[in-house]
């Protein structure tokens, strides 16, 4: 099948006019598939028809469209991109989880009865999280610094990927949570704001803000919050890269003490992927980004947050090309930029190298190129094997916050749930191919999230046991 956006084209046909076949070798021609040819209504005398196509570019659908007019009595009502009807409306929707049918119903959900559940939460704060939303509800945050790998576009148009995420949220974890697009990108502005919603939810997920302020707005957050604040960008990231790794290193044999490991684009995701895999017993990283190996023998005046990484990274000291550092190196995870790696390079890797190249849409290497070289690859993609994708991590990690009703994340929490999610490929099922589970399975979640609540448990930052982590 082409690759490309799929359309909907809706057609007047006349009857019996054009052959099935005649529309399969048009598409064919100027560069496309056929999805499907539904029948929307027949009169007596013609057809409307849809037709679902895949084509590689609005040119290629500019031709079809032009060619299709040209068919005998055949007219275009209209063109539809399959990927803007699914958004018509936005994504999401509010509904009551319980039914007003009488009097009685509406003197219980609101006044005078609500005055009761008002005052007992005054009483005691801590009900909001039974008698409230607050229980399973998280805000997605966002300032529409960092949209995707599109940057700084605004509140607005960074919406829907936050609509989005709120649908995986309910899909996966079965937990609601609710875009909130801020028109400022003001560190303290954001801070003040959020501390101000905080009380309606039971977690904060920050989304799309650009480094390095999203980190001190997380710290900050993290600071003034009783319930978690969790940059998905950042941790979420950090949490399936280490899941993929743990179960990538069992492949080729090597423990992560032992691994020499290159991190390319030291970002948001970079900076917490790293401090994950030290935690996690791997102790020899070398940070790479524009301007070079990061090294503690340099300073970085305009990124100072390179400063504390060089502290904690690079212990041997390597510097030079990006080839240099990746000679004799176990693994690369790159989280940088598109086509920035050579097949030289990754042959200049330790025998049975591990490529988790992750830049969208173009990956630091394109995987037909090293398929026979590396022994492990992982990309950013659904179409290649081993998708790492924060998919896998935050609807199980913030179902398993919101059971606990845990006040913070600890680091103990993060390796526990990227445990948990390699977990989930079973040992029989562990290949080259198969390091990471798919999206779709939905043991991930649920294992994830028993995680992490038996973790917040353990740490001491959960209000709320579960007798099903005994």
């Amino acid at each position: 099948m082409a690759s490309g956006i799929q359309y909907i084209i809706r057609l007047h046909m006349q009857r019996e006019a054009v052959p099935f076949r005649q529309l399969v070798e048009l598409v064919d021609k100027i560069g496309g598939d056929i999805i499907a040819l539904d029948l929307v209504r027949a009169e007596d005398d013609r057809t409307v028809r849809d037709l679902t196509v895949v084509m590689p570019s609005a040119d290629h659908l500019e031709q079809l469209e032009k060619a299709l007019l040209q068919l005998p009595g055949t007219s275009i009502e209209n063109v539809s991109d399959r990927t803007f009807l699914m958004h018509l409306g936005g994504k999401i929707e509010i509904h009551p989880r319980i039914q007003v049918k009488t009097r009685a119903d509406l003197s219980h959900i609101y006044t005078p009865g609500v005055a009761r559940v008002v005052e007992a939460i005054a009483a005691d704060p801590n009900k909001a999280f039974q008698l409230t939303m607050k229980r399973n509800t998280v805000a997605i945050v966002t300032d529409g610094t960092a949209i995707l790998g599109l940057g700084h576009l605004g509140p607005k148009a960074a919406l829907p990927v936050m609509e989005g995420k709120s649908v995986l949220f309910k899909w996966l974890g079965k937990v609601d949570a609710i875009p909130i697009c801020l028109d400022t990108t003001d560190v303290d502005e954001i801070v003040e704001t959020v501390v101000r919603i905080a009380p309606a939810f039971g977690g904060i997920n920050l989304e799309d803000i650009a480094a390095p302020r999203c980190f001190e707005i997380e710290e900050k957050l993290s600071a003034r919050l009783d319930i978690p604040v969790f940059h998905d960008d950042q941790h979420g990231t950090a949490i399936v890269i280490l899941a993929g790794l743990l179960n990538a290193a069992k492949v080729v044999g090597k423990n992560l003490r032992d691994l020499r490991v290159v991190v390319s684009g030291i970002g948001a995701a970079g900076t917490a992927a790293t401090e994950l895999l030290l935690e996690a017993g791997v102790r020899d990283i070398v940070g790479y980004d524009r301007e070079g190996p990061i090294v503690r023998t340099r300073d970085y005046p305009n990124r100072p947050s390179w400063n504390s990484y060089a502290e904690k990274t690079n212990p041997h000291l390597r510097d030079g090309s990006l080839h240099d550092i990746m000679t004799g190196a176990d693994v690369f995870i790159g989280v940088s930029t598109g086509n920035l790696l050579t097949v030289a390079d990754v042959e200049a890797m330790a025998p049975d190298p591990i490529l988790f190249v992750m830049a969208n849409p173009d990956p630091e290497i394109q995987p037909e190129l090293v398929q026979t070289k590396a022994r492990v690859l992982a990309t950013g993609r659904s179409d290649y094997p081993n998708q790492i994708n924060n998919v896998l991590c935050f609807p199980g990690l913030f179902r398993g916050l919101l059971d606990s009703r845990a006040c913070r994340i600890t680091t103990r929490m993060k390796l526990k749930a990227a445990e948990a999610l390699a977990s989930v490929v079973r040992p029989e099922e562990l290949s080259p191919e198969y390091i990471i589970p798919s999206v779709f399975n939905h043991d991930v979640a649920v294992k994830v999230a028993h995680a992490v609540s038996k973790a917040a448990e353990e740490e001491g930052v959960a209000r709320r046991v579960s007798t099903n982590l005994r």
